[in-house]
């Protein structure tokens, strides 16, 4: 067995929230991304979730890890739900609907370790859209740019990508 030098281990990426800001991609929604993979479809992002939030129902083609560091939020469909430090785990092909209480006294606070697409889905269960890595990349990069931020320098992302 090698044991790699010090020159042969890659170093250590880096990145604070002025490099990253945290940013309104929707409303009711803000998004730090932090880490995109195209190659493997995974994205790291932080997400600020205001009160009454309510996404679309979803379905996930590859699990999702879930650390909430504040707030609450739940899936309509279970009776559980995340508070500040609780962990959730997402097995691919499960299907929900992510809400914030209307009477929350703050934004839910969550980082999400996605892999795979989010395949949404309509109330009839038909598929509306698909939100993959890149998706959130565009919306993440259009919206630094709508709020005159300068290009973000996320882990993963290619300096001259433009989706």
């Amino acid at each position: 067995m090698l044991i790699p030098t010090q020159g042969d281990i890659p170093a250590a990426i880096l990145r604070s929230e002025r490099d990253l800001p945290m940013v309104q991609i929707a409303p009711g929604l803000k998004v730090q991304l932090m880490q995109v993979d195209f190659d493997h479809n995974i994205r790291i992002t932080r997400s600020l979730l205001d009160p009454g939030m309510r996404l679309r129902t979803h379905l996930h083609s590859g699990h999702v890890y879930a650390w909430t560091l504040a707030g609450t939020w739940k899936y309509i469909e279970y009776p559980e739900a995340s508070t500040a430090n609780s962990f959730l785990y997402e097995p691919a092909g499960s299907t929900h609907t992510l809400v914030v209480p209307e009477d929350s006294p703050e934004p839910a606070d969550v980082i999400f370790i996605v892999h795979g697409s989010n395949v949404e889905l309509d109330e009839d269960g038909k598929i509306v859209g698909v939100t993959d890595a890149a998706a959130i990349a565009r919306a993440y990069l259009r919206a630094c740019e709508e709020q005159g931020l300068p290009r973000p320098d996320v882990i993963g992302l290619p300096a001259d990508w433009r989706g």
